[in-house]
């Protein structure tokens, strides 16, 4: 984890840069920060051609990126100055968490899932509604990228990484995300494994107990909980036992049912996406 890129939409992005930090300390990582200003123009029906370009529209919209990115730079210098991370070179012998601030052209979500190739973990904050830019880049990221995305609540982190929770349904979405998440836990005090059933996984695979013992030989401390039900009900459980066992984040492999199955009837993934209050690292 020594490389990560925080995705900084705007000046509200202060939970993002809590939870980058918070991994760079404990991995002695790189923070990128990076913003996209999206370059759309504004379509206006009615013209002779039967649609015309909003010159008037189009100058808000801009006006309005280019705060949204002054806003962003400005959170971003702010909160690394504030807590004596280097922004740019380290000078000679520093040995901490670094930052770095990049800027793009182009949809925020396209972007990330592009760039987020080459970091060893990507994070973006939780989407607040549906269809919305976040929840698209949250998608990108882990569609597009390839690599492991941490999802983080606009609520405070007084931890991160402490007690972690595995939210097992035997599922080779779920494999990945426990492989690509295995700094965490290592690093972590607990690992708390929340599985189901044989009879509500998505697929056959290992149980959570077959899961604990592989664990435990990597020296880790496990207990196991049970999740109950399926779909969004699922999710609810996995929320909620996780919470009980004080977990201050959770592991979820994503989407192991389709994404439109799950926009349509609902869905654990999905569900988690929208309702966990403490951050989730999924991928897929």
């Amino acid at each position: 984890m020594k490389n990560l890129l925080a995705v900084v939409g705007d000046g509200n992005a202060g939970p993002v840069l809590e939870a980058a930090l918070m991994t760079a300390r404990r991995f002695n990582s790189h923070i990128v920060g990076l913003h996209s200003l999206t370059t759309e123009y504004a379509v206006v029906f009615g013209g002779e051609m039967g649609f015309s370009i909003s010159s008037e529209v189009d100058r808000t919209l801009e006006r309005e990126g280019h705060e949204r990115r002054d806003q962003a730079r400005r959170l971003f210098r702010d909160f690394m100055n504030a807590r004596g991370v280097p922004i740019g070179p380290a000078a000679p012998g520093y040995n901490g968490p670094s930052a770095s601030w990049r800027e793009e052209d182009g949809r925020q979500n396209a972007i990330v899932g592009l760039s987020g190739r080459i970091y060893d973990l990507i994070i973006v904050e939780q989407p607040e509604k549906l269809a919305s830019i976040a929840e698209a880049t949250l998608e990108d990221a882990l569609f597009e990228s390839g690599r492991p995305v941490l999802m983080v609540p606009k609520s405070g982190l007084p931890s991160l990484g402490d007690i972690v929770a595995i939210a097992w349904n035997g599922s080779t979405e779920t494999a990945v995300t426990v492989t690509l998440g295995m700094p965490f836990l290592l690093q972590a005090r607990q690992v708390v494994i929340v599985a189901v059933g044989p009879q509500h996984m998505p697929e056959p695979g290992p149980t959570g107990e077959e899961l604990a013992q592989a664990l435990e030989r990597h020296g880790l401390s496990i207990s196991l909980r049970t999740a109950f039900g399926r779909q969004k009900a699922q999710g609810e459980s996995f929320l909620r036992e996780a919470t009980a066992a004080g977990a201050d984040l959770l592991l979820k492999g994503a989407y192991t049912q389709s994404r439109i199955r799950q926009m349509i009837f609902g869905g654990g993934t999905r569900h988690i996406i929208m309702e966990a209050k403490m951050p989730v690292l999924m991928a897929r």
